[in-house]
């Protein structure tokens, strides 16, 4: 979540993932979109769609809160599945995004084959920042995720907690955040995202999700966090996490203020 313009141009490189997809690497943040091991399609489709869908399969209407935007391949990964497996879910997506200009741009990256199908949307989502159909609604909502959410009115199912890494965008990771994100779900929202740090847990934790270990094949764990008990996965006890890890503690913003302060200069 850079602050001032000169982020929201900086130099970004394309990178082929072993999963034959590619992503960017963002100089601004010295990271990738996604992991070059496990592929941006693959990491999409395994950490996020999948198990949000699965667990969630029994509405016939979601919202899903997507963090951040990017190159929207987790927004475009959930409509490719679904049209793959035939599925009814009608489908609101809601995604802040920082960078107009990368948004703009991603009717002529490479994505793989497997969205060839929804080009149109891809490219409407470019032009116009928002698509609707009978089934699909995608909006990227421009602006500072930190924010857009509290101003979000509708209430969420789903929420894809995919930012760039802790260290290097902590303040999508803090426990006010997370408090933030909690404001806009229903009572029965689940969180998928990669991070399985202690202290991403436990700001979780802190504001009512149960934690729960999501496993995939070819694929490194990550974590499903759910305001409701999870039957059937492999669940965590944060209180005794705590109390074999007395130094553990989850990420505060009052930690990265300054850091955003040094940004904005």
């Amino acid at each position: 979540m850079p602050i001032n313009n000169a982020l929201h141009s900086a130099k970004k490189d394309l990178v082929l993932c072993e999963d034959g997809s590619y992503t960017l690497y963002s100089h601004a943040f010295n990271e990738a979109y996604h992991s070059t091991k496990d592929g941006a399609l693959y990491e999409s489709l395994e950490k996020h769609v999948k198990p949000a869908l699965h667990l969630r399969s029994e509405k016939e209407k979601l919202t899903i809160l997507d963090i951040c935007f990017g190159l929207g391949y987790n927004t475009f990964a959930t409509l490719y599945y679904i049209q793959k497996h035939h599925l009814n879910t009608k489908i609101h997506i809601l995604s802040p995004e920082f960078d107009e200009a990368l948004v703009r741009s991603l009717h002529t990256f490479d994505f793989p084959s497997e969205f060839d199908s929804i080009r149109h949307i891809i490219r409407a989502v470019a032009e116009d920042l928002i698509y609707e159909d009978d089934q699909f609604k995608i909006e990227v909502l421009l602006g500072d995720a930190r924010h857009i959410l509290p101003a979000i009115s509708k209430k969420v199912d789903i929420v894809y907690q995919d930012a760039f890494s802790p260290m290097h965008n902590p303040l999508l990771w803090t426990r006010e955040w997370f408090f933030d994100v909690r404001g806009i779900c229903n009572e029965d929202a689940i969180l998928t995202t990669y991070s399985t740090a202690a202290a991403i847990r436990l700001g979780l934790y802190e504001n009512g999700f149960y934690i729960f270990v999501h496993r995939a094949q070819m694929m490194r764990y990550s974590t499903v966090a759910s305001l409701t008990f999870l039957e059937g996965l492999e669940h965590i006890d944060m209180e005794l996490k705590k109390i074999r890890n007395t130094e553990a503690k989850s990420m505060r913003d009052e930690d990265y203020i300054q850091h955003k302060s040094m940004l904005s200069k």
